[in-house]
């Protein structure tokens, strides 16, 4: 079965296109989460955040920074989430990079929760400097 985000960029599936260039599409997601959320994603295909190489991010995420500020200032949203799911543990549903674009009103139901954990840092700490050498 084919990507769905790589068969809407070939036109095979209809979407609702808000920007295109050489390299990024943006879509208006067909579940709005609220009014204006936005798919951002590269044309090349690339699974997700740890495969995508460092060239089509920096594209695709300052697209998202545009993009951003022009769908809050379009919706008289009072704020914006920027998301990315990476694998399906972390709510990745399709499996090709992409950022949402959520703009934020007052009294609107998504709810994105963080939960307060006790680990010891210091430890966390030196497990990824040593990854950074």
């Amino acid at each position: 079965m084919s990507c769905v985000f790589c068969m809407i960029r070939d036109g095979a599936i209809p979407s609702t296109k808000i920007y295109e260039d050489d390299d990024v599409l943006a879509i208006l997601d067909i579940s709005q989460a609220t009014l204006g959320h936005t798919l951002v994603f590269p044309k090349i295909h690339s699974t997700n955040i740890l495969s995508i190489s460092e060239y089509q991010f920096n594209k695709v995420m300052a697209k998202v920074h545009m993009l951003a500020s022009k769908i809050v200032e379009a919706t008289n949203a009072l704020g914006v989430n920027i998301l990315n799911n990476c694998n399906e543990a972390a709510g990745q549903s399709v499996m090709h990079f992409h950022v949402h674009i959520i703009p934020r009103y007052k009294d609107d139901d998504v709810e994105i929760k963080f939960h307060e954990h006790q680990y010891d840092l210091k430890e966390i700490a030196l497990k990824i400097k040593e990854k950074l050498r």
